[in-house]
């Protein structure tokens, strides 16, 4: 398809009724022109949607790009609702799942007058679990007087909740120490046995969507349904007429996660601190039950110790010869089974009990697979937090896997982000979802970005490889903040960057100055947007799913070209299985995921069509490497210069 994207009706079959309305509806004088304040007609929406009806009405598979300010929710949420059939939405983040459940499908469904029944289903994490909250309560042994001011806000709010989903309490992070214990996990659900069981909000939230006709999720929940890790949940999306993935870019590593195997620190101390609960509820007589409980955790502790202070990532040869380690894991095996051989002795004195031996037989299980030795190719790594672990056992190709479950799940499949597209071709996405015989569309951002926008690439700077690169970035972007009068984000590649960043600006520049890391997300971006002409810098978590608009966010200045850290474990595998069949890991995996990378970061910095900003590329080798065309052919057309003076006058007009 060219790359406008405009679809040309000998490219389709025969108009349907479905294509004609949702043409109409979305045309200058439609119902949405019509009935939704501020809504302007794009012939860039109007075409993604004509395409995503014929995918529902052929059930077909659909790949689109639709540049930022295409409207792309819009171009998909009228045909599946005009479509009558049972349609489920993933998208990418619990951000974009709430926004498009409590903003954009009220709006579309009110213009088309829709009788149309939706629901919103998120995972068990993002609803109280009445019976644990009341576990909690009934041990009384919390370690902070915050988090018993916290057990109390959620105590309250459980009395007058509907939905029980915890992004309703005000005031409480998303990273609260307290919300392990007030929410449940598919290894520590009672389900059926449960004594809260009639009152439970996941139970609701699934029946509701079982109901609706249009369901909204995300691909962790959806993953998790393919990986059969949701049990009771796998009734719903055998349903579906049709899936549509948004920024569906995130979801190959997310199925990836899914598809794999992990054992973390944090799930062998939940386990610990249950089997305690539950035995003083059900037991009570038996001792050593918890004594061999508090005897796992230590043993959890150990091995966290033994991997050292630093936080790590790497590949398992990296600690299979480290005998400490490999010891203090033995260790953690044999308590753990001596654990379940206990609760297996009590088995059938107590639902919570029996639910506790059934997850410690699933984590001996996990261990083995993670720390045995296999035929086949999977990825073994580990990876260190400030207090825990992950040993993690990841699958080297999901195409297969993944092609599998869309076969088990007939329909249409419309897979559609901003950024999925490298050099106008899909085949790396294509590739790694296992998609053949598809149709793709690919349609450019209605923005004006020749005038909307300047990239400005410095001269001069030297190889990334060298240590005084990042200093010499900061001299530049001193310059271009001055011209800009701070109203920037500066992205880094890393942490080490950001770092320096944040001494080397102190004092420097007169404009407020905000760190990742020092505040929440959310509140660093709010700061962000009242101050006006703060300074970001960020790294990776900033790159995709920001939205600042208007003139808080004029320039983006981004270090390096992403790619991806070659220490990384998975990665590194990836690379040498590539490698190992022939082919070229760098143009095959590597420069793909930077350029998709690239485009997100770009992507911060025009959000509507009367933004208007500068985009700084510090990397040489976006000009001086023949891959650099790669990159150049992934972005927006924007106006280049490589002399900083154009980017003055950029920001004087």
């Amino acid at each position: 398809m060219p790359k406008s994207g405009t679809i040309r009706p000998d490219e389709l079959p025969r108009c349907t009724r479905l294509m004609i309305d949702t043409q109409e509806v979305l045309g200058p004088d439609g119902l949405l022109a019509q009935c939704v304040d501020g809504f302007v007609y794009r012939a860039q929406q109007a075409d993604m949607a004509v395409a995503v009806a014929n995918a529902i009405e052929q059930g077909s598979v659909l790949i689109c790009e639709a540049g930022t300010g295409t409207g792309k929710t819009f171009a998909y949420l009228v045909p599946a609702l005009l479509s009558g059939q049972k349609v489920i939405i993933s998208t990418g983040t619990k951000n974009l799942q709430d926004q498009l459940y409590h903003r954009d499908l009220p709006v579309v469904k009110k213009a088309l007058a829709s009788p149309s029944q939706v629901a919103l289903l998120k995972g068990r994490a993002n609803y109280l679990c009445i019976h644990r909250m009341e576990n909690t309560l009934f041990e009384g042994r919390l370690r902070s007087r915050e988090m018993v001011d916290q057990l109390m806000t959620i105590k309250g709010w459980s009395g007058t909740t509907k939905s029980g989903d915890v992004t309703e309490i005000s005031g409480l992070p998303e990273d609260a120490a307290i919300w392990p214990y007030v929410t449940s996990t598919t290894e520590n659900c009672l389900g059926q046995e449960c004594p809260s069981y009639s009152n439970c909000h996941l139970l609701e939230a699934r029946r509701r969507a079982q109901e609706a006709d249009l369901v909204v999720i995300n691909h962790h929940l959806l993953c998790a349904d393919f990986a059969l890790k949701e049990e009771g949940f796998g009734e719903l999306l055998p349903a579906a007429d049709c899936f549509i993935i948004d920024e569906a870019h995130q979801l190959p590593e997310v199925a990836s996660n899914f598809f794999g195997v992990t054992v973390s620190g944090r799930q062998l101390t939940e386990l610990a601190r249950d089997i305690e609960t539950e035995y003083l509820r059900e037991a009570g007589e038996q001792r050593e039950i918890p004594d061999q409980a508090a005897a796992m955790s230590k043993a959890v502790k150990d091995l966290r110790l033994v991997f050292g202070l630093d936080l790590r990532r790497g590949p398992w040869n990296e600690i299979s010869r480290d005998e400490r380690i490999q010891n203090a894991i033995a260790d953690l095996r044999r308590e753990l089974l001596t654990l379940s051989e206990q609760l297996q002795i009590l088995k059938g004195r107590g639902k919570g009990l029996d639910s506790c031996l059934a997850r410690s037989e699933q984590l001996l299980a996990s261990l083995s697979s993670v720390c045995d030795t296999g035929a086949d190719d999977d990825i073994r790594w580990f990876e260190t937090q400030r207090q825990s672990f992950r040993l993690n056992r990841t699958p080297l190709d999901i195409s297969e896997m993944f092609h599998a479950q869309m076969l088990r799940h007939p329909g249409s499949w419309i897979f559609t982000s901003a950024t999925l597209a490298v050099g106008n071709r899909f085949d790396h996405f294509q590739r790694q979802l296992g998609l053949s015989e598809v149709a793709t569309g690919l349609w450019d951002s209605p923005f004006d970005y020749p005038n909307q926008a300047l990239w400005f690439v410095p001269k001069g700077l030297p190889d990334p490889r060298t240590p005084e690169y990042t200093r010499a970035v900061l001299e530049v972007a001193e310059q271009v903040l001055e011209a800009s009068r701070g109203r920037a984000f500066l992205l880094f590649t890393s942490h080490r960057a950001l770092r320096k960043a944040a001494d080397y600006l102190e004092g420097r520049i007169s404009y407020p100055v905000l760190v990742q890391g020092t505040a929440p997300k959310g509140e660093l971006l709010e700061r962000f947007r009242e101050l006006g002409n703060a300074v970001l810098l960020a790294t990776a978590s900033f790159w995709e799913g920001v939205d600042v608009r208007g003139e808080a966010l004029s320039c983006v200045i981004i270090d390096k070209l992403p790619f991806a850290s070659p220490g990384d474990p998975v990665l590194q595998a990836r690379i040498d299985a590539v490698r190992k069949r022939g082919g070229n890991p760098f143009f095959e995996f590597q420069l793909p995921q930077a350029a998709i990378a690239l485009k997100q970061g770009a992507g911060r910095l025009i959000r509507d069509g009367t933004d208007s900003g500068v985009l700084v590329i510090c990397d040489p080798r976006l000009l001086k490497k023949g891959y650099g065309h790669v990159f150049l052919e992934s972005m927006p057309p924007m106006a280049r210069t490589r002399e900083v003076e154009d980017v003055r006058r950029f920001f004087a007009g």
